[in-house]
């Protein structure tokens, strides 16, 4: 096997002329050049170099591996000053997958204070719900994946049509419920905790419990018009609505959180948001709630940053990872 200290040491002898003068060079001595030699020799199971008299010259085999060194050992240099680079934190990347609330609010200022630290980290992001943005992840597309859960739900994800009740959404989950526990389980990676992000009742302003000023049960919502979000969320707010007591007739269905506040306030129908949602979009004709689960207690999501266990010891990762941390404590 060659070893690039041998390839040094030959590089020295074609450069001398002599495994003394290499010595010199090298300083070493001029049997542990010899040594280096022999064992480069043996590696390539042929002669090097010829000795002539009191000279010695390379022999062809020599001649072409020392073409091939200067190279080799100027890639090893530039390898070896750029992973300097990344572990100095002079050098690197982070591809951060999140997924839409998260990416206007927790993310920017996270960013922003690790280019303004850290100039030369070059930081990348794409928007992906949960579980696709875990795919990513351990597919190795991303290094930092942002995702959520909701700790009381049952794992169900049901991808139902606008208008299909808490039973059809059931029936259509079938063919999701190995991607949903996906989505949620994250044994095998690192998990960061963010913050519980806070549910919110959204009604329009006319609304009678609009002006309530206390926490309302979903029951009191039983008889209205449902406007549900993204496959995830639309599952847990059937299970939410069930533990209450009632299925919720679910007439809208859409990812964007400005086009759920529209409807609301257009007066047809009522929505559950997550806070992080609200904190970037115009509350113009309505009015948040806060929501009880039907434990009695808030009803919140856990928003957390994952990362692999070896991307964990990343310097660039693991400072993203505190950024993070950092911006969602502060909030």
């Amino acid at each position: 096997m060659i070893e690039a200290r041998h390839l040094r040491v030959l590089r020295a002898v074609a450069r001398t002329g002599s495994f003394s003068a290499a010595a010199r060079e090298l300083g070493c001595t001029q049997p542990a050049v010899s040594q280096q030699m022999k064992a480069l020799e043996k590696a390539v199971a042929t002669p090097l170099v010829v000795r002539s008299g009191r000279g010695m010259q390379l022999s062809e085999a020599g001649r072409v591996l020392v073409k091939h060194a200067t190279g080799i050992l100027a890639g090893l240099s530039a390898a070896e000053d750029e992973v300097a680079a990344i572990a100095g934190l002079r050098a690197g990347r982070v591809r951060l997958v999140s997924f839409p609330t998260a990416s206007s609010t927790l993310v920017p200022p996270s960013v922003a204070q690790l280019r303004a630290a850290h100039p030369g980290v070059r930081v990348s992001l794409v928007e992906a719900e949960p579980p696709e943005s875990l795919a990513m992840l351990r597919a190795g597309e991303c290094e930092v994946a942002l995702a959520f859960r909701y700790p009381d739900s049952q794992g169900g994800a049901p991808q139902a049509s606008p208008h299909a009740t808490a039973r059809e959404a059931r029936a259509e989950a079938t063919l999701e419920a190995a991607a949903s526990a996906a989505a949620t389980d994250w044994s095998d990676l690192v998990v960061r905790p963010l913050l519980d992000d806070p549910l919110v009742g959204v009604v329009p302003a006319a609304h009678p419990l609009a002006g309530a000023g206390r926490p309302v049960d979903l029951a009191e919502l039983s008889g209205e018009q449902w406007i549900a979000g993204c496959p995830q969320c639309r599952g847990h707010l059937v299970e939410l609505c069930e533990g209450a007591g009632f299925e919720p007739r679910i007439d809208f269905a859409t990812d964007d959180y400005p086009a759920v506040v529209g409807l609301v306030a257009a007066g047809l129908g009522v929505a559950v948001l997550p806070g992080l949602a609200l904190d970037s979009v115009r509350h113009a004709g309505v009015a948040t709630v806060p929501v009880r689960a039907a434990s009695g207690g808030p009803a919140v999501r856990q928003v957390v940053a994952l990362t692999l266990p070896d991307l964990a010891e990343v310097p660039a990762v693991a400072l993203m990872l505190d950024r993070l941390m950092g911006v969602a404590a502060a909030r």
